[in-house]
């Protein structure tokens, strides 16, 4: 069983989301829904029960999804984030992240592609609607040419190695498989390569490695 939050300001968009979800009660829970990313961030830092996986709307009043994802993945690093919009624009996608954002769907998404990128983050890998990856492409091949390596950031030869299997969207599972390694040695190598890179989550990472032309 897969905990979930929902964020959205919307309440008939948040009844919406629990209608759906509760058709996949075997497999999906909410713990519990906010109307504003400042309630998310006091009810993630206050309830005994927390999510998996947070569903984030990104424009709300008070404090809007981005903000509260930064927030919140400063927290609780572990906590996989969707931003789940109807806006595509490119200063969105990539303020969200930057944010630490784990993924980026739109809302007129199917129900079953909902729970497939909610099943697929808590894997390690990335999920984007096909729209946003082709913006998400557009903008990286768009970018000036390289000018780092691996070393300039420290990376060791594992280290790289790893990133590029996750930038090409593979999950902690199957790199640690290929590698010959167990899923607890790939986390920790994860772990430094944030460091290194200064991001927080394997999006931003996969966005320096794709950018510098690493794979």
């Amino acid at each position: 069983m897969i905990k979930i939050a929902i964020t959205d300001d919307q309440r008939s968009i948040r009844d919406n989301l629990e209608e759906i979800f509760a058709t996949f009660d075997t497999e999906i829970q909410v713990v519990f829904t906010a109307n504003d990313g400042e309630v998310a961030v006091h009810k993630m830092t206050t309830l005994p029960e927390k999510p998996a996986v947070i569903l984030m709307d990104i424009e709300m009043r008070k404090m809007d999804g981005i903000e509260a994802t930064r927030q919140i993945k400063q927290l609780f690093p572990k906590v996989r984030i969707i931003m789940l919009t109807v806006f595509e624009r490119d200063d969105k996608i990539f303020a969200a992240i930057k944010a630490g954002a784990d993924g980026y769907l739109l809302k007129d998404e199917p129900p079953r592609e909902i729970v497939r990128s909610i099943q697929a983050v808590l894997e390690g890998r990335l999920v984007m609607s096909p729209l946003v990856a082709g913006k998400t492409l557009e903008f990286l091949r768009s970018r000036p040419a390289p000018s780092k390596t691996p070393a300039d950031y420290q990376l060791t030869k594992r280290e790289t190695e790893i990133l590029l299997h996750l930038a090409r969207g593979k999950s902690y599972q199957v790199v640690a498989t290929e590698l010959i390694i167990s899923p607890n040695t790939v986390r920790s190598h994860i772990e430094n390569i944030y460091q290194k890179l200064a991001v927080h989550s394997k999006v931003e990472a996969s966005e320096i490695a794709i950018r510098n032309n690493w794979l």
